[in-house]
Formats: C-alpha cells, structure tokens, sequence
C-alpha cells in the first residue's frame, strides 16, 4: 500500500526550507507535494487541504515559522501522523521551538528540525506497510553509516 507526503507551509516565505524537505523525500523516493495555510490566518483552508486527503494514506510535515500553531492545529484535525519541522529562527534564538513542542492535551506531532529528520520519519511511518520503501529505508541508513566509517578511517591515521 502505497501513500505519499504532504507538506504543508504557513507561508509561501517556508518554500526554500520546504525545498530541502522535498530533497530527501526524492532520495528516499516518497511520493510528495506543497501546500501552503496558515492555522492563524486561513485555518478554514487548512482544515478544507485535510479533508482533501482524508480517506489516504498520507503523512504530513507541517512547516511554519515563529508561533508554529500550524503543526498542532494539523495534528488536532486529523488522525494522520503529523511531522512538525520548525525552520530555525536567529531573529528569535531557537525559543520559538517552544511553539512546537509545548501543545495542547490530545495532540501528538512530532517535532524534528532538519529536514533530512522530517524525511526520514515520513519515510519510516509510511514504511511499516510498505516493504520496498522498508528496504530504501535501511540502505540511506547504511549509506549514513558507511560515511561515518570511512571518515573514521580518514582520520585515524591522522596524528
């Protein structure tokens, strides 16, 4: 059974971030596409985009900068899993991560803040019935892996 991610963006401000997100999705070969709704601004909207999707097998990762009540309002209207993935602020010193992990009772996103993390999760949830992306699972975690031996490799020779 296959299914696909969705990712949603307060902001067309998100895109580049979002791009990133899209980069290992493609590696890890996962159907996906962009949205874009505000949970303050068109919270109708975001609710009509989840019920566009209601009766598949999707994972979304919400991306939304400073107040990030988008991951929350998403993961409190549907039953689907929900990937918070918050891009760093300088402007506010990583604080407005508290948006993202402080919610309310009832609802449960996960938060990851690279986009390489959020990737991977999608692929992992979507993974537990889908045995092929199972196994490109397991060979971008080897490929991680064997670049971590060869760099110790490198530089253990090094003194």
């Amino acid at each position: 059974m296959k299914g696909k991610v969705v990712v949603i963006m307060g902001s067309e401000r998100d895109m580049e971030f979002c791009r990133e997100i899209g980069k290992f999705l493609k590696a890890l070969e996962l159907s996906f596409l962009f949205r874009v709704g505000s949970a303050h601004k068109t919270p109708e909207r975001v609710l009509k985009t989840l019920k566009e999707y209601e009766k598949e097998r999707v994972v979304y990762i919400t991306v939304a900068g400073r107040s990030n009540a988008l991951s929350a309002f998403v993961d409190a209207n549907t039953t689907k899993p929900v990937i918070a993935c918050p891009p760093y602020s300088e402007k506010f010193s990583g604080v407005d991560i508290y948006s993202s992990l402080r919610v309310p009772s009832g609802v449960a996103s996960l938060v990851t803040l690279e986009p390489e993390g959020a990737a991977i999760a999608a692929a992992k949830i979507l993974a537990v019935e889908d045995q092929q992306l199972e196994k490109r699972v397991e060979a971008y975690q080897m490929v991680k892996k064997r670049e971590v031996e060869e760099a110790d490799e490198k530089v253990s020779g090094l003194k």
